[in-house]
């Protein structure tokens, strides 16, 4: 797990290398955010191959139960609370600048009902498309693939100078 520093470092290099000039200071945090969400829920799902089993086991079960079942099932197998189906991953993201936006959109859409609800609630859309006209998605998702958000990685106390 990155100690606050390395957080709130990350945060400002994003925001001077990325968001500078295209959103305003106060949006940065509403930016930022879901991103180091979702950076964290990959580490999650990058640990014990848990994302290949998800993707696995949609694929065994998706012609032979309801759609309905499959979650359950899924959620089982990796042994977690979430799951995402998509092929994609902040990191996989980086294997096709060219279609972003598409395949960013595919990896939101393979996440579990649950993380797609909360992912809702962050109100991304407009900063997608904003990033994404301004040829920025690409950069902005590369930028939170620096941090390491394994929960297997040791923890530093807040020294409050971080976020």
């Amino acid at each position: 797990m990155a100690n606050y520093q390395e957080l709130a470092n990350l945060v400002w290099t994003v925001a001077d290398d990325v968001l500078r000039g295209l959103f305003k200071q106060h949006e940065y945090g509403d930016i930022t955010l879901p991103f180091l969400v979702l950076r964290r829920l990959d580490c999650i799902l990058n640990e014990n191959g848990r994302k290949e089993k998800a993707i696995k086991t949609y694929d065994q079960f998706r012609d032979k139960v309801p759609e309905e079942a499959l979650p359950p099932i899924i959620l089982k197998e990796t042994n977690t609370s979430f799951y995402n189906i998509s092929q994609y991953d902040l990191s996989r993201l980086k294997a096709d600048p060219n279609n972003i936006r598409l395949n960013f959109e595919n990896y939101l859409a393979g996440f579990s009902e649950d993380v797609r609800d909360i992912i809702e609630n962050f109100n991304l859309e407009g900063f997608i498309e904003r990033l994404d006209k301004n040829n920025r998605l690409f950069i902005f998702c590369d930028k939170f693939t620096e941090v390491d958000l394994h929960p297997n990685k040791s923890r530093q106390p807040h020294d409050g100078a971080g976020l």
